[in-house]
């Protein structure tokens, strides 16, 4: 190695200059002292050093130079070890150009005459050497990025990617950043299947956009939608790219702001406030409802339930007095003549249990007055007289005033006698 770094070494002071140990004086230029050597000369070193690799003597090649009595030069098994040599050298350096290192995170595509091959992993590869098989590097780890409506600052917009158009013919200014990164299987989609697959990937990205954006109202976009906007363009997004066979996984969509252009800024804003207006005075108008319309069904409720049970109790009723009266009536056709009598006793008792006057009707123009509550008032003195006997809805119950039979008076005779006979007339 000393010896071939002694021979192609071109920066060595004396290259073209002769040999030290050389007793020939080197040629001069006649026009330069001290400047370059001549290419003549150059040759000449170059052949003296190849001769002395070959085991040959300098100048014994050249017939009328000066000899200073060395060999006749190399024998044929020599030439053909010195160019043995050489050629497994050159073989050596060929496969060993084979070799190559991937990093981690990285993928190397084989490519075999200019055709796709093998696709292999991180760490120390090796293939056949060129012209046969090359390689090339391919970072999958790599978090791509790019930015949609505007650039490094979203106030520095570009207004042509920016401005969309939605479904109610409104025009939005969108601007969002898509991440992105290569498949593990997809380098050679994105090496040999477009041939800008970053712009590719710029270009689906505004069409998917534009697409979801153009299928939504305005105030969807602005608001309440931007997760679901983000989403929708993501999966679209990414259904372009594996169409084109990009090998490009896309991995977020950002949406950095939504808004709408400045030149209607102040009058949306209007708009956005008589909006949220609406919206309070619906809310106000619910809230209202809210309290109102329970309170009415639950009246209504207890109106209804009162008279569920109002209806209950004279259904209940009349089916009670109906029983009652069925009843009666069996006893009243068993015996008229003593039912009659004593439905006659009670309703009197009815009527006379709270009366403190009773008039007596006897005929003509005489009409007897019976003090009841006096008489009421001495029995009660005496600890004698008046006893009552009832039984609950139909039970008998009778008057007797005991005091006026042990003591009786002409008149209360009397009238005991044309009650009895008025009862005998009936």
């Amino acid at each position: 190695m000393r010896l071939f770094s002694r021979i192609f070494n071109l920066n060595d002071p004396g290259w073209g200059r002769g040999s030290k140990n050389s007793n020939a004086e080197p040629p001069k230029r006649p026009n330069s002292e001290g400047g370059p050597p001549d290419l003549d000369q150059v040759w000449q070193e170059f052949n003296q050093k190849l001769s002395k690799l070959f085991g040959r003597r300098p100048g014994a090649n050249r017939p009328n130079g000066p000899s200073d009595g060395g060999s006749m030069g190399p024998t044929p098994r020599q030439s053909k070890i010195g160019l043995g040599v050489i050629l497994a050298v050159a073989i050596v350096l060929w496969v060993i150009s084979g070799f190559f290192i991937v990093q981690e995170g990285q993928v190397a595509v084989v490519t075999q005459f200019g055709k796709y091959n093998v696709t292999v992993p991180a760490g120390f590869q090796w293939r056949y050497p060129y012209p046969f098989q090359a390689h090339e590097i391919v970072n999958i780890s790599q978090l791509r990025t790019f930015e949609i409506g505007f650039r490094g600052n979203t106030r520095n917009r570009v207004l042509p990617e920016a401005l969309m158009l939605t479904d109610d013919e409104n025009i939005v200014d969108v601007q969002f950043v898509v991440q992105y990164r290569l498949r593990a299987d997809g380098a050679p989609q994105y090496l040999f299947r477009s041939k800008d697959p970053d712009e590719s990937a710029r270009q689906a990205a505004q069409a998917a956009m534009r697409e979801v954006v153009g299928g939504r109202k305005m105030d969807f976009v602005l608001y309440e939608g931007r997760t679901a906007v983000a989403g929708e363009v993501q999966n679209l997004m990414q259904q372009i790219l594996d169409r084109y066979e990009t090998g490009i996984q896309v991995s977020s969509v950002a949406i950095q702001n939504v808004q709408p252009p400045e030149q209607v800024q102040s009058a949306f804003d209007d708009a956005v406030k008589a909006g949220q207006d609406r919206e309070r005075q619906i809310n106000e108008g619910q809230a209202y409802a809210n309290q109102v319309v329970p309170m009415a069904r639950g009246q209504a409720s207890r109106m209804l339930e009162q008279a569920e049970g109002y209806r209950a109790k004279v259904i209940g009723d009349a089916t009670g007095d109906t029983a009652r009266f069925n009843s009666v009536l069996t006893e009243y056709a068993k015996a008229p003549q003593v039912l009659r009598q004593r439905l006659y006793l009670e309703t009197m008792q009815q009527l006379y249990v709270n009366a403190n006057k009773v008039l007596v009707d006897v005929g003509g123009n005489q009409m007897i007055y019976l003090p009841l509550d006096r008489l009421t008032q001495q029995v009660a003195r005496d600890g004698t007289g008046l006893t009552s006997t009832g039984s609950g809805s139909t039970g008998s119950s009778a008057m007797q005033l005991a005091p006026l039979a042990n003591k009786p008076s002409p008149k209360s005779s009397g009238m005991t006698n044309n009650i009895s006979r008025d009862r005998a007339d009936r």
